[in-house]
């Protein structure tokens, strides 16, 4: 067994946490206040070739692994949550395409992607989130294709997304084999998407709301066959999650780093904070909490690059990461005691970062049903 990365490893995990650190990390307390996500670090970390990595070469892509993806992703989120999270969504909305496309849609799609527009994975609805089964968002068969009609909220990138990975019912009453996912252009007659809704944080990653109004959409835009949707779906995550636990992973380095630089530069009681075991303890506890969410998400990335079902481990990655990260920080604001509180600081939109990596791409709660269900 072994747990040292390869030299070609070490240089990606190099290069993008010098890229995080140099350009993400000084503009994030500003994008965040803007509300705004910056494209000028999209194109960068395009042209550095940070994104698109696990796409294969023959669509433009880097041929990259899960681990790789990983380790990207961490270093990116180590800057900011927000951006680095933006910075993903393209890998999760190829997902879908690269499980159940054809040559022809694969060739179209995610050469596009590779050549520097963005898209968007359009499954969550106003009544159906952990509930993925229940959408309500219809496909009826029409001569040469699909109408659309419903909504969509909380999609990622929708406002800069060139196209749309829906997943929409054919079938309404053969509940979740009744579920299908097609490629949505954005310029489709009868789509439109909302202006960014206001977040409590990771305000620099945009997500909206998408209206189809009888939009439709060819036979070929279909991806597997009517009722592969929550199949897809299912296998989409086993492979997503991987990265969004390297989301927590990321923070709870940066919680970490941020609490031990405070701790040894502040003093109290004629001594620096990190000298009294109370603060010394939560460093340690974070520290603890880093490497076994950290060793957790590896593992995930790496059963997945190597062929082994990785179901349980990719929840048990996601949950640890995200209830670690809110732990986390919790934790750095109490280290920071009332400067915590202070938007001078980073801790509070760490904090405020962190929450939603328990509730999106599964919730804490669904990961432990998953896991679970994979017990028994």
């Amino acid at each position: 067994m072994q747990f040292e990365l390869t030299e070609e490893q070490k240089q990606i995990q190099s290069l993008t946490q010098q890229f995080s650190n140099n350009e993400i990390r000084p503009i994030a307390g500003q994008a965040d206040q803007d509300q705004k996500f910056p494209m000028h670090i999209y194109n960068e970390a395009f042209s550095l070739g940070l994104l698109n990595s696990t796409l294969p070469q023959a669509y433009g892509g880097a041929g990259l692994g899960s681990l790789e993806l990983v380790l990207i992703t961490e270093a990116l989120c180590h800057g900011c949550l927000g951006i680095g999270a933006a910075l993903c969504i393209n890998t999760l909305a190829a997902e879908p395409i690269l499980i159940a496309g054809t040559h022809e849609q694969k060739e179209k799609y995610l050469t596009r992607l590779t050549s520097g527009a963005m898209a968007s994975f359009a499954l969550t609805e106003p009544s159906a989130g952990s509930d993925v089964a229940s959408i309500k968002t219809k496909a009826i068969k029409v001569p040469g294709g699909y109408q659309l009609t419903g909504s969509k909220i909380w999609i990622s990138n929708a406002n800069m997304a060139e196209f749309f990975v829906v997943f929409a019912k054919t079938n309404p009453e053969a509940g979740h084999k009744g579920m299908s996912v097609f490629i949505v252009p954005a310029d489709s007659e009868g789509l439109s998407v909302g202006m960014p809704l206001s977040k409590m944080g990771q305000r620099a990653a945009p997500a909206c709301e998408v209206f189809f109004d009888n939009v439709f959409v060819a036979d070929e835009q279909l991806l597997g066959k009517e009722g592969d949707g929550f199949s897809i779906a299912m296998k989409v995550f086993d492979h997503s999650r991987p990265m969004v636990a390297a989301f927590g992973v990321g923070l709870i380095q940066r919680c970490l780093d941020e609490s031990l630089a405070y701790a040894a530069e502040r003093e109290s009681m004629g001594k620096p904070l990190f000298a009294h075991q109370a603060i010394a303890h939560k460093l340690a506890d974070m520290r603890i909490r880093l490497e076994t969410a950290r060793l957790l998400t590896y593992q995930a990335a790496w059963r997945l690059d190597n062929g082994f079902k990785n179901t349980i481990e990719a929840s048990m990655a996601k949950v640890t990461a995200a209830d670690s990260a809110m732990w986390a920080a919790t934790e750095a604001i109490q280290v920071f005691g009332g400067m915590g509180y202070s938007t001078e600081y980073p801790a509070e939109k760490l904090f405020r970062d962190a929450k939603v990596l328990q509730i999106y791409e599964g919730t804490s709660e669904i990961q432990r049903n998953i896991i679970a269900r994979e017990l028994a």
